[in-house]
């Protein structure tokens, strides 16, 4: 895990003026003779043992204002993070900043300009010195927007003499959080540390929220996990100057009080795509290559030599280290496909290593591929993807290999091991899979993900284009839904017909996924027909509702406990109302997953097994959140922000529960250039049935690529439904004993008994939201791991002694008796 951390102390009383002293100011001591006095900065004129003066500096007992948890000097000598590397704040200088963890090289650059401005950049960035000079220039009179504007995934610090600014992305995988200290601000890129810092206990109401709404950002707020600890919302910058502290936007954002801009050309917009993650993928490629120092110790490669029954890539992910060089998924879908073909065609050096017999002459790339045996459920489509990546990686210039799972790699499975993530997400019940997958890959390695978020339309966005009186171009996505209605319908009636014929022949162990399915008629059988007339009531009924009004309907749905229905404790949409008919997690239909998707604000697939008490607290947040803060944004726009922040947020969790030593996952469509491209696609454009597939293919096709295999852009979702109900099946031991006395329930966030109810029926294969259970899954595991962990991430003189979160529930001291 890395991160970068520091803070902003409050204004320095010059030398020699006396301060306030008393209780009334800071602390008993005060900012008097004994703090900033007389003796300055420490008798020998730096941030050494003497400090800030040779007294107390926030009074005697080290508190601020008589809080404890806060020390009685801001100092890098006395609080500084372990294994920090300090960039800049040294001996003499106020407000430091660290890069802690593994960071390369090459991922660490400062820029040192006149009157002592400085600016940091940390991660994959792909402007050169002069730009980020150019860049520092610029800041100085408080422009923002130009410092994300570079291709690549970075986080930027910039100092302008007392004044401290770090942006935030746009989609929320490079989050900023903040949190009040020693009477100014500290910031960093993780939560945990600064949790760590001010030895915060855990937020419930958060986690609650977590968990009921978790795309809604009326009931996230800018909170975390971590009570005292903020978050920068995406697309935002926090502004730090001396004590003050303040939250602005970089982006422009549209308005329902005027009319929409007029939309970009179709074509000039997806050349924007084509050029934004052709540089993304360009400022990878130019970085330097990374090997471990192993593959190239004498004799030679690490690699012992074959191994009966492993592969090179088996042998290589046994001893936990990455390929050399850089690397792709090639799962068979557009969007890996799109970042495989695009690192492997362009000009530059190859991503390959020579001399570490990872590839042949002229292969350029190493793809992976990974095959889950498990998938019984889904063979065909599964097959489809691997012949798919087939006629993909035989472009002379890839290296394929496939790698494949087996009971071991289901979801849920070793849930027990892991690394504590800085938040909780879904993707910690399948980070095994994940990481077996990622241990074939290479040292930089390309990922799709995000590009279903950035590309596709989410439902709400037929809101905007009835509000912008485009009604003609709602045909398209309405005829697609009503055509997967009609083939979802069809697939359970031959699915009841198939359990009927078992029943017959006395096949009474039918698969019970299958039996649940196949029994009774098929509901809302001939519903097709009515698809289009109830798909454009929605989109009107969303159009006409103010957003106060939407917001508090959720409110009162929460606190109603009307949470179980079709409009609520779903799984969240996949793509929108573009994508093809592929039945969703728990038995919901696209269909149904679109129409809960028109709202403002809707309770998450967990909801229903939350209590009474926390879902009338959330819905007190989201209704106070409404009253408060209303916003003039239209559905569809705020809808699809939400959705990719959440989803970009999973991404950071995975990246921090599946990693590899060494190994870096790039996700360029989670980058700040590629999403405003994406930004940019007409609304009419987008919501047309295969819009992503269409828009990847007219990407390649002006990088070069022509030719792409039949069955290009097919949805791939019923693969990842088996696997996820085959491992709550296998699994369904382990998670009946963790759920027997569970962190949530102490919490007061769920009935234990409830849950394991949910999951024996999930395991039997009832109709069960099973996002909903990963969301319960994950964050019970989470907050095991977070309790049971020992130390913390500061050390120092003054370093915090206490842990953050050292119980789910803190007791409160007895009031006194009057």
């Amino acid at each position: 895990m890395r991160w970068l951390v520091g803070w902003n102390s409050p204004a320095v009383r010059p030398a020699g003026v006396p301060g306030p002293t008393g209780a009334g100011a800071y602390g008993q001591g005060g900012y008097g003779h004994a703090g900033h006095g007389s003796g300055g900065y420490g008798p020998g004129g730096s941030y050494g043992s003497g400090g800030h003066g040779t007294g107390t500096a926030y009074g005697p007992a080290g508190a601020y204002g008589g809080l404890a948890g806060v020390p009685g000097e801001v100092s890098g000598e006395t609080v500084r993070p372990v294994g920090g590397q300090l960039l800049w704040g040294g001996p003499g200088e106020s407000d430091p900043l660290w890069a802690v963890g593994d960071w390369r090289p090459d991922e660490v650059r400062v820029v040192h300009g006149d009157g002592g401005n400085r600016l940091a950049v940390l991660g994959s960035c792909g402007a050169g010195d002069e730009e980020l000079r150019a860049g520092l220039y610029t800041a100085r009179g408080g422009a923002l927007r130009h410092l994300t504007a570079w291709p690549g995934s970075y986080t930027v610090v910039v100092r302008i003499g007392r004044r401290t600014t770090v942006p935030a992305d746009l989609a929320g995988a490079r989050p900023v959080f903040h949190a009040p200290w020693a009477g100014g601000t500290a910031y960093a890129t993780a939560a945990l540390p600064l949790a760590d810092l001010i030895e915060a206990e855990l937020d419930i109401s958060h986690l609650a929220a977590l968990l009921a709404c978790p795309d809604a950002p009326e009931a996230l707020g800018d909170g975390t996990p971590y009570a005292g600890v903020r978050r920068v919302p995406p697309g935002h910058a926090l502004v730090l100057r001396e004590s003050s502290r303040e939250i602005v936007g970089y982006e422009p954002t549209a308005s329902l009080a005027v009319s929409a801009p007029p939309p970009l050309d179709p074509d000039l917009a997806v050349a924007g795509v084509r050029d934004a993650l052709v540089a993304a993928v360009r400022a990878r490629l130019a970085a330097p290559r990374h090997a471990s120092e192993h593959d190239f110790t004498p004799p030679g490669p690490r690699d012992p030599g074959p191994v009966p029954g492993m592969g090179p890539a088996d042998r290589r992910a046994a001893r936990g280290a990455p390929e050399p060089g850089i690397g792709a998924d090639l799962s068979g879908g557009p969007a890996s496909a799109t970042l495989a073909l695009l690192a492997a065609g362009l000009p530059g050096m190859p991503g390959t290593v020579h001399g570490t017999g990872s590839a042949s002459a002229g292969e350029r790339l190493l793809a992976v591929t990974f095959n889950d045996l498990t998938a019984a459920g889904a063979a065909e489509g599964r097959a489809a993807e691997i012949e798919r990546a087939r006629l993909l990686a035989e472009n002379p210039r890839l290296h394929h290999i496939v790698v494949t799972g087996g009971d071991e790699c289901l979801p849920y499975a070793d849930l027990e091991s892991g690394p504590l993530t800085d938040e909780p997400g879904p993707s910690l019940v399948a980070a095994e899979r994940h990481r077996r997958r990622l241990a074939a890959g290479s040292a930089d390695h390309f990922v799709g993900l995000g590009a279903r978020q950035v590309l596709d339309a989410h439902p709400a966005r037929l809101a905007d284009l009835l509000l912008d009186r485009r009604r003609r171009h709602l045909l398209r996505p309405v005829a697609a839904l009503a055509r997967a209605e009609g083939a979802e319908r069809a697939g359970l009636r031959a699915a009841q017909r198939a359990a009927e014929r078992d029943r017959a022949d006395g096949a009474d162990a039918a698969d019970p996924a299958r039996a649940a399915h196949g029994t009774g008629a098929v509901p809302g059988a001939g519903r097709s027909v009515l698809v289009p007339v109830t798909v454009y009531r929605a989109a009107r009924r969303l159009a006409r509702t103010p957003y106060r009004e939407g917001v508090e309907a959720a409110a009162a749905q929460l606190r109603e406990g009307r949470v179980t229905g079709a409009a609520a404790g779903i799984p969240r949409a996949r793509g929108g109302p573009s994508s093809a008919g592929t039945r969703g997690t728990g038995g919901t239909s696209t269909l149904d997953l679109s129409l809960a998707a028109l709202t403002w604000c809707r309770p998450g697939p967990a909801a229903r097994w939350i209590t009474g008490e926390a879902l009338a607290e959330v819905s007190l947040l989201v209704e106070g959140a409404a009253r408060v803060r209303p916003i003039v944004e239209r559905p569809g726009e705020r809808r699809a922000r939400a959705a990719l922040a959440r989803q970009a947020a999973d991404h950071r969790v995975l990246e921090q529960a599946a990693e590899i030593r060494n190994q870096r996952l790039h996700a360029p469509f989670y980058d700040n250039q590629v999403v405003r491209a994406c930004r940019e696609l007409p609304e009419a454009a987008r919501v047309k049935p295969g819009a992503r597939a269409s828009v990847l293919r007219a990407v390649l096709a002006g990088a070069g690529v022509h030719d792409v295999p039949p069955g290009w852009g097919a949805p791939s979702h019923a693969s990842q439904h088996a696997s996820a109900r085959a491992g709550l099946r296998a699994a369904a031991d382990p998670l009946a004993d963790l759920f027997t006395a569970p962190l949530l329930a102490e919490a007061g966030l769920i009935e234990a008994r409830v849950v394991r109810r949910a999951l024996r029926a999930a395991a039997d294969g009832e109709r069960v939201p099973l996002d909903g259970l990963a969301d319960l899954v994950s964050t019970e595991i989470w907050l095991r791991r977070l309790i049971a962990r020992r130390g913390t991430c500061w050390t120092g003189a003054d370093a915090p002694r206490q842990r953050a979160a050292t119980a789910v529930v803190t007791p409160t001291p007895d009031r006194p008796m009057l």
